[in-house]
């Protein structure tokens, strides 16, 4: 009597092949992906408004000043021309390097600093709120626009009226060195006409003396010719 035995049946490899196809795949994802949200950041960092450093860098206005280096920093290698293909990236990179180095700049920032506090000062009068109403209050929460968006618009307005009166300042600057600048030249132009009148004058000194000798011998002539005519 035969016994039967039992075939023996070789456990069959793990293929690997499709889970480092699925891994390559999601490296590839998240790379277009990185790559898509640092395009998207140059978007948003060329669209800011330009004289807020604080909307450029899109931070708040309380960081202190190493929270704005950390957030500089963080855009910057973000952002560099060399890890996205953005064309406007090098562009970019110029305006947030220009903004952190106007809020590090301890004099500009208290003047952009003074036209957010007038900003909200502004903002609250209108909404007939107390200037010590915190942010945290309810009847700023429930505003539509929000307050945040109702700050920036603000000190953008703020902020242009302020950079009119610089560039209108600059302009008549500009004109009253240009009319100093026209009265100098005539100045100068009038001293070296007087100059040269007084060469002139000087050249002609021996001229105008033999003219004038040959003047008077020709007059004494003629009065003794006179009184020789008389005798």
């Amino acid at each position: 009597m035969y016994k039967s035995t039992p075939s023996s049946s070789k456990a069959l490899p793990v293929s690997t092949t499709g889970e480092a196809d699925l891994a390559e795949i999601d490296k590839l994802l998240q790379r277009e992906t990185a790559a898509l949200q640092r395009e998207a950041e140059v978007e948003r960092i060329l669209k800011a408004f330009k004289l807020n450093p604080y909307d450029i860098l899109d931070i708040d206005e309380s960081s202190t000043p190493e929270e704005i280096k950390k957030r500089y920093k963080q855009l910057s290698l973000f952002i560099h021309p060399d890890k996205t293909s953005h064309a406007r990236a090098p562009e970019a990179f110029d305006l947030i390097k220009k903004a952190e180095s106007e809020l590090s700049d301890e004099p500009m920032r208290q003047n952009l600093d003074a036209v957010i506090a007038q900003s909200r000062s502004l903002i609250l009068k209108s909404l007939s709120l107390p200037l010590s109403t915190p942010n945290t209050d309810p009847a700023l929460r429930r505003l539509d626009p929000t307050f945040k968006v109702r700050m920036r618009t603000q000190t953008k307005e703020l902020l242009i009226e302020e950079e009119l009166r610089r560039r209108k300042a600059v302009k008549m600057n500009l004109a009253n060195e240009g009319l100093e600048a026209r009265m100098k030249e005539e100045e100068i132009t009038s001293k070296k006409r007087k100059a040269e009148d007084d060469k002139v004058w000087e050249d002609t000194r021996e001229q105008r003396v033999d003219s004038w000798r040959n003047f008077s011998n020709t007059k004494t002539k003629k009065k003794k010719s006179k009184v020789a005519l008389l005798g």
